[in-house]
């Protein structure tokens, strides 16, 4: 039997003002995965902080901070089968340059620092992530995506 996990993803301040949204959700969307929350927001202190903790005290640290903030971001959870290295996958390296060709940051973005989306590295990390910007509430956990209906076909068969 496989069993699902769950993701957070971000679109990044740069990619909502240049208005792709819609594009890389269609590229999580394509491969399967179910989006269980999505919304439009503005990063707070509070957020940005929990969310760059790991990098508190580094160089770079304000810069993640100012950048996270510098415009709304459209956060989303996926859900489905290995979707933190799927979607990890889908999205290439950090580095535009050295993504893969057909990734969302090879495809969309042109700089390391300013690369569109953000997505969790590890389960444990989803899970915090989630919290950060999701109440349980906010999550839709009725409804079968057409991957899952699938695959639980394929699985009784």
């Amino acid at each position: 039997m496989h069993t699902e996990e769950r993701t957070f993803i971000a679109v990044k301040p740069d990619g909502v003002q240049r208005g792709i949204v819609g594009d890389i959700i269609k590229r999580f969307e394509t491969k399967g995965y179910k989006i269980v929350g999505l919304k439009m927001l503005q990063v707070s202190n509070e957020q940005a902080e929990a969310h760059y903790a790991e990098h508190k005290g580094k160089p770079f640290y304000p810069a993640l901070i100012k950048y996270i903030q510098s415009g709304p971001i459209v956060a989303m959870v996926l859900q489905g089968y290995n979707v933190v290295a799927g979607a990890r996958h889908l999205m290439g390296a950090t580095d535009p340059d050295s993504a893969e060709a057909g990734t969302i940051r090879a495809d969309f973005a042109q700089l390391k620092e300013y690369n569109v989306v953000h997505g969790s590295d590890s389960v444990e990390s989803a899970e915090r992530e989630i919290k950060i910007y999701f109440n349980e509430n906010e999550l839709c956990n009725n409804g079968k995506s057409m991957s899952e209906l699938v695959i639980e076909h394929l699985d009784n068969v």
